[in-house]
């Protein structure tokens, strides 16, 4: 075992009366040391809860026989760091996080890690150490959180919150209705309910193949979440026992799984950005040309919020994520890798044949966790939910359509993916859209360019008239090295959204959007402002032509035109010169490449 380097042999002594002092006993010296990787921060309610998580998982893992050690990361939550200073390190702390995960692990050289995230960067951060070490792990997330509703009954998150700031400002919503969404808005702990991106990472850590089924849908208020954990923590011994490592899970093959679910879920165009880091520490060659390959290939089938009145526990009520892999493996035969090795230590489609509970194969287990979401309760006896078929198909509680939530591939809401990967004479090395959440009358558009140079000067400029119907609005020097930290721009879609402009209005940007924008919103423009990029030498008034469906967007200018304004351009100074970021600043690269720092 790994951690004999510091348990076994005279010369350990002194190692072995360190770890004494921490309570290893006598018969844990041929146990395996595993690490329990939380992330517990009590300002973030995604991870509020994870102490208790964190604690319980270790009872756990010791009840299972191997010797528990607890350590926490720090987390960012992008929500409250958003519109102000804060969440230009929300980005950077991903790459804490990694180096975090990777000095603990190596260190102590434990034999594995459970690795607890559940909001935005945590998720790919703990990922990305853990492939740079390699060491036998397991993800178990926190998982997501309730949809809220207002006193009227109606579904809400935390996007409508940010929503209504916009329709106060435009006078179409009250400050009391926008209260009562403030109150009602983020109703239990666990990460935001919509489709956003940490539930988009959560569940593609199920098709990546290094979560339990259910990891990115079970509610964290849910029973069936602490059975996960304590499932999670026999499971990881067994992959110790078969030296099961990130890197013989993570395949070329995982990846296109893990972003074909990406592609069928409508996720958060922050899954790209992630996707392509997490790949990096694998050591598997992954771009966006592979990503926009899968998109084209790839029906979208499923659409939770912001890109529909669906959540995140609607899904899991459907059937959950191996339930969407299920239908696409119906309606597209061959697409998914299905030979790809788990952490439940089959392959993919052998989860596919348990979990799916429109296949023919479903086990009791998956339709039991898709019953209690779907209204059943547990009895002393089992469930309250017939079972006389094998499949909850046609359950309807509540006017509830699974049918509707999870399509099939032959009723999809498009042929192609939720993602498109957009290039042009102004996003040579690609930009991204979520497709999903575009309405069809946006798919394409051409508009004069209104340009700002920071998010903040975007928002006031939105707030107060500057942008109007039929506008492009450009969002530049917000990217990794231009932000710095490439800050996610919920604050001015939202704002566009609630001045009734979402359908009238494109934004276009270097930086990054929340998984929680919708709309005809293209971001991770590659190269971006502060790299030199051609979005840094637009004008007011510039038209863009966007299209969507051809891949495209263009500025009309001509390349004699960029390169004459290029000898007069100089980019923006450093936004930030001190600290952390200063250090990022010098180190990041463009979206296209994951944001991740160049090796000096």
């Amino acid at each position: 075992m790994r951690s004999d380097l510091i348990k076994k042999g005279v010369e350990r002594a002194p190692h072995r009366s360190l770890l004494r002092a921490t309570g290893v006993q006598e018969s844990d010296w041929d146990k395996p040391f595993i690490a329990i990787c939380n992330s517990h921060v009590d300002i973030i309610p995604g991870h509020v809860h994870l102490n208790e998580v964190g604690l319980f998982i270790k009872e756990c893992v010791r009840e299972a026989g191997g010797v528990p050690f607890l350590f926490h990361t720090i987390g960012v939550d992008d929500g409250i760091a958003m519109g102000h200073l804060g969440m230009k390190y929300s980005l950077p702390s991903r790459e804490i996080i990694a180096d975090s995960v990777e000095t603990m692990l190596e260190a102590h050289r434990f034999d594995g890690v459970i690795c607890i995230p559940n909001c935005d960067k945590i998720v790919p951060g703990m990922f990305m150490g853990a492939m740079r070490c390699n060491v036998p792990a397991i993800f178990v997330s926190g998982g997501p959180m309730e949809a809220g509703r207002t006193s009227d009954g109606k579904a809400v998150d935390l996007i409508d919150a940010f929503k209504g700031v916009g329709a106060v400002a435009a006078g179409t919503m009250t400050e009391r209705e926008l209260l009562d969404i403030e109150m009602n808005a983020c109703p239990t702990c666990g990460s935001c309910s919509g489709m956003f991106t940490a539930n988009s990472m959560n569940c593609l850590a199920e098709a990546l193949g290094m979560a339990l089924p259910g990891n990115g849908t079970i509610l964290a208020t849910s029973e069936d979440r602490r059975r996960l954990f304590r499932r999670a923590a026999r499971q990881i011994l067994e992959i110790v026992e078969r030296n099961i490592r990130p890197r013989d899970i993570a395949t070329r093959e995982a990846f296109d799984n893990a972003m074909i679910l990406d592609m069928a879920m409508g996720g958060s165009t922050n899954t790209l950005l992630h996707v392509l880091a997490i790949a990096r520490e694998a050591g598997i060659p992954y771009d966006v040309g592979r990503i926009n390959e899968l998109s084209q290939i790839t029906p979208n089938i499923c659409k939770l919020a912001p890109s529909s009145k669906y959540h995140i526990e609607d899904c899991h009520r459907a059937g959950g994520i191996h339930t969407i892999l299920g239908e696409i493996r119906r309606g597209k035969p061959g697409l998914l890798s299905e030979h790809c090795l788990t952490v439940t230590g089959k392959t993919l489609g052998e989860n596919i044949d348990e979990y799916d509970i429109r296949g023919e194969r479903v086990s009791e287990e998956a339709l039991e966790l898709a019953a209690v979401g779907a209204g059943g309760q547990r009895t002393s006896v089992g469930m309250t939910v017939k079972r006389e078929a094998k499949s909850i198909r046609d359950l309807k509680l509540g006017g509830f359509d699974p049918l509707d939530v999870i399509r099939s591939v032959g009723n999809a809401y498009s042929e192609t993916g939720g993602l498109t990967i957009l290039y042009g004479n102004i996003a040579r090395n690609g930009s991204v859209v979520k497709t999903a959440g575009v309405v069809a009358s946006m798919l394409r558009f051409s508009g004069p360019a209104v340009i700002f140079e920071s998010q903040e000067d975007a928002c006031e400029g939105i707030l107060g008239g500057r942008v109007r119907a039929g506008d492009v609005v450009i969002i530049r020097y917000e990217g990794p090295k231009g932000g710095p930290g490439m800050q996610e721009m919920l604050a001015p879609t939202s704002y566009i959204m609630g001045r009734g402009l979402g359908d009238k209005c494109a934004l276009i940007t270097d930086g990054r959007f929340s998984g929680g924008t919708s709309g005809a919103c293209i971001g991770h423009v590659s190269p971006e402002a502060a790299a030199g990029g051609e979005i840094g030498l637009l004008r007011d008034g510039d038209i863009i032509d966007i299209d969507i469906p051809a891949q495209t967007m263009n500025a009309r200018v001509t390349g004699a035109e960029f390169a004459e304004r290029r000898k007069t351009w100089t980019p923006l100074p450093p936004k930030i010169t001190h600290g952390w970021l200063r250090r990022y600043t010098a180190m990041a690269t463009s979206a296209d490449e994951g944001g991740v720092l160049r090796v000096p």
